[in-house]
């Protein structure tokens, strides 16, 4: 069997192929979406590696829900990679309302086990929760991208992408500030007329 290569060279003219085959330019709109959404996902691995490298079980534990996610990062992409009417006939797979529920009570699960929200946190304390923070903050921005295409593109996403992604940042809020209460690091709380020093 024949090794085939990386490059394709398809690309050199500035276009690439979506999944059913169409030629678009790499600066096209739903491109740049699910380039985010590799990022977003580029990041989320970092973070299960920082959290595999210090072996906190409480954290640990989370792994497989956070890989879970990366899964369905590669869901959102493939979407965003292949024209509506061609999915079906392609059989990619889709994020349920099951996905967001489930994101909802891992949420609420963690959310319980930390401080109440006295103030705005800033991103810092532990290196993990730091990168979360900013996890976070990728994933907002592809959900400000995606939601800018859907808008210009009525009924071009299905409605439980936009909630998916909404909700996940949520989630990575959650689990930065979990983060510093297992690894036993003060939050830095943002307190209006009292800078940090």
């Amino acid at each position: 069997m024949t090794k085939s290569k990386v490059y394709t060279r398809s690309g050199d003219k500035g276009s690439t192929g979506l999944v059913g085959g169409t030629r678009v330019p790499k600066g096209d709109a739903r491109i740049h979406i699910y380039g985010e959404v590799d990022e977003l996902n580029s990041h989320l691995g970092m973070g299960i590696s920082l959290i595999e490298e210090f072996d906190q079980s409480e954290l640990v534990a989370i792994i497989p829900f956070l890989k879970r996610i990366q899964y369905n990062l590669f869901v959102i992409g493939s979407i965003f990679a292949c024209e509506k009417e061609k999915r079906e006939s392609y059989s990619l797979p889709t994020i349920s309302e099951e996905d967001i529920v489930k994101l909802e009570s891992e949420i609420d699960r963690m959310d319980s086990l930390i401080e109440p929200l006295k103030y705005f946190v800033l991103p810092g304390g532990h290196k993990i929760s730091s990168q979360f923070h900013i996890i976070r903050t990728v994933c907002r921005r592809a959900e400000r991208y995606a939601t800018s295409y859907e808008s210009s593109h009525n009924g071009e996403l299905p409605v439980e992408t936009l909630k998916y992604l909404n909700r996940l940042s949520d989630f990575f809020f959650i689990i930065s500030r979990f983060a510093n209460k297992v690894m036993k690091c003060e939050e830095v709380w943002w307190i209006p007329g009292k800078p940090t020093s």
